[in-house]
């Protein structure tokens, strides 16, 4: 499995032959665009997109990326809806959808979702559990809650893709007690900072507090391989 962070909440996952990607927000991120990454090669190949939750900063590019490759949307019922892709998997929360080399689960998020005034449903975490192995935990905006202990005892995650960028959503005390209380991940990677001048500006407190677990704070457009 290969993991690119594409700053803010955007992931590439390759896993097999499949290319998920998550909350595509690429065109309009900072991140993205201060790093020189072209928006064509990020979203080359792109099978599937997963959606978190239904603000603009996460699905800003979805439709497109979508309508781009033909990719198959999984999302909450009325954010699916809302993206208008021409194929689907409607979903909510505690839901899983199987394909042939994966699966995607939502699991609760303490955020909201919404766009241009429009509800969009429940904000939810994604789980992808891949038959090759690893099991990602994108926790999409969220605080930390208990509920994410059933989470772990469900679906077991190895990898955590955390958001520590504080006023949105967890910041980095927050986000480390719950990778630390809640899970036993091999592999954690933080994200939702330093993309706007609100948001925490660096990895540099989660990582301290979060001594002892094993952290990869990746480079914008920086992968791993696990």
């Amino acid at each position: 499995m290969k993991i690119t962070w594409f700053g803010h909440s955007t992931f590439r996952i390759e896993t097999g032959s499949s290319v998920i990607m998550i909350d595509p927000f690429l065109k309009g991120n900072p991140a993205f665009n201060n790093a020189g990454l072209n928006f064509d090669d990020a979203i080359k190949g792109v099978t599937n997109v997963a959606l978190t939750h239904g603000h603009d900063d996460h699905i800003a590019d979805a439709a497109e990326v979508c309508k781009a490759g033909g990719a198959t949307l999984f999302a909450t019922y009325e954010l699916a809806l809302h993206i208008g892709a021409e194929k689907f998997e409607p979903m909510n929360t505690g839901g899983t959808v199987c394909s042939e080399e994966f699966s995607v689960s939502l699991v609760d998020a303490l955020h909201s979702s919404s766009s241009g005034g429009t509800y969009l449903g429940n904000p939810n975490g994604v789980v992808i559990t891949t038959r090759e192995g690893p099991v990602v935990y994108h926790m999409g905006d969220t605080d930390i809650f208990p509920g994410m202990e059933l989470v772990n005892e469900l679906y077991k995650p190895t990898v955590g893709i955390v958001p520590i960028g504080d006023r949105f959503t967890m910041g980095a005390r927050g986000a480390a007690l719950a990778c630390r209380k809640y899970f036993d991940f091999k592999t954690v990677i933080p994200c939702h900072y330093a993309t706007f001048p609100i948001l925490e500006q660096t990895a540099d407190r989660f990582v301290a507090e979060a001594s002892g677990q094993n952290v990869e704070v990746l480079e914008v457009g920086g992968s791993i391989e696990l």
